[in-house]
């Protein structure tokens, strides 16, 4: 705001030009994500969505053969109500990638809370996911998922910083 850069909401602007973040991983070639390990990946991916260009900056340690192949949480937003139910449905979408479902705690123990009241189950993988775009159609099609953390098909460029400098993919 000190530099008279406007903040305001999506219901007062439902349509951005251009949205800018980060990721938790980022596979070429096309420029698919997982984000969402803070927790926030509703809204994010709310606002990528209402986005006409969204471009992701990423340091080369996040860069993965396949999505889910850092071995580090993949998030899945659900509803507290049933929450294990889904929890072992994620588990059982994913025997194959040798998946682990675990509910995401606070320090103190108790189950994280989202901005929206939900929880989050993290998937951890021993094997990239073989097919994203269909994983995130059968987490997506799971009642009492809010949304998955698989960002597919919505970046419009990826900067990557890196130990030979800067590179920047497009799709």
């Amino acid at each position: 705001m000190s530099l008279g850069i406007p903040l305001s909401t999506l219901d007062d602007h439902p349509v951005i030009d251009l949205a800018i973040d980060g990721a938790d991983e980022q596979v070429d070639p096309d420029l698919n994500l997982v984000k969402g390990r803070g927790g926030a990946l509703l809204r994010e991916k709310m606002v990528e969505a209402a986005s006409g260009k969204f471009v992701v900056v990423v340091d080369e340690t996040k860069l993965v053969t396949g999505l889910g192949g850092s071995g580090l949480a993949m998030p899945v937003e659900v509803v507290q109500f049933c929450w294990k139910y889904n929890q072992v449905r994620l588990q059982g979408l994913f025997n194959e990638e040798g998946c682990e479902a675990k509910l995401r705690l606070n320090e103190d123990g108790k189950p994280y809370v989202t901005d929206n009241s939900n929880y989050i189950v993290d998937l951890y993988f021993k094997t990239p996911i073989k097919d994203a775009l269909g994983a995130g159609k059968e987490i997506a099609a799971l009642e009492g998922v809010v949304e998955h953390g698989l960002f597919l098909n919505m970046a419009s460029s990826v900067i990557i910083a890196g130990s030979d400098g800067v590179s920047v993919k497009t799709k």
